[in-house]
């Protein structure tokens, strides 16, 4: 069973769960898109996620479809354009905001054009189990900085298969924004 707002997007089943206590309620969403170039992992340097590694994304625009907004911010902040490929959607909630963030993840392996640098800086990172020899010279990817959820999606991302799942943060004694529930369905291994 879903956790409560999460859209039935693909077929998945339960991957990951934790948390305690009920489900934070909201009463509205915003969209969001969050595009993945798999051999160029970024820094943001400016807006939401500041300081976190992180895909590149933004809002998704009136009259304009995830996809659509997907390349349009990849486009926009990094100069490049790529075939993006659905890989799941996710539900967050923060304590302390008014909606939630309904945030569809896409990525790529390729692209094409001259990655600018305005809002983020390339880094390169070891994929886990890269049959690539060179990848083991690379950092880890640095998953404390990154959102916490991250650990649990992102091999998703990297393997392939599509997920969904919903995380709710609230804000600790030093005011900083930690998962405190989750749940993440993953589609059957390929």
């Amino acid at each position: 069973m879903l956790p409560p707002g999460l859209l039935e997007t693909i077929d998945v089943a339960p991957y990951s769960k934790g948390g305690e206590g009920e489900w934070m309620s909201f009463e509205r969403r915003k969209y969001f898109t969050n595009a993945f170039i798999i051999q160029h992992d970024k820094k943001r340097k400016r807006g939401f996620a500041k300081d976190k590694y992180n895909g590149f994304g933004g809002k998704v625009e009136e009259g304009e479809t995830s996809a659509e907004a997907a390349v349009r911010e990849l486009q926009e902040e990094a100069g490049i354009t790529a075939a993006l490929e659905y890989s799941g959607t996710m539900l967050f909630f923060s304590e302390g905001t008014d909606f939630a963030y309904h945030i569809d993840y896409y990525c790529a392996e390729t692209y094409e054009g001259t990655i600018t640098d305005e809002e983020m800086r390339p880094e390169w990172f070891a994929i886990p189990d890269a049959t690539v020899a060179e990848s083991s010279a690379l950092p880890s990817i640095p998953f404390q900085q990154m959102w916490e959820d991250a650990e649990i999606w992102f091999p998703l991302l990297l393997a392939k298969r599509k997920f969904n799942g919903r995380g709710d943060f609230r804000l600790n004694a030093r005011g900083e924004s930690k998962l405190t529930k989750w749940w993440f369905g993953a589609e059957a291994e390929r």
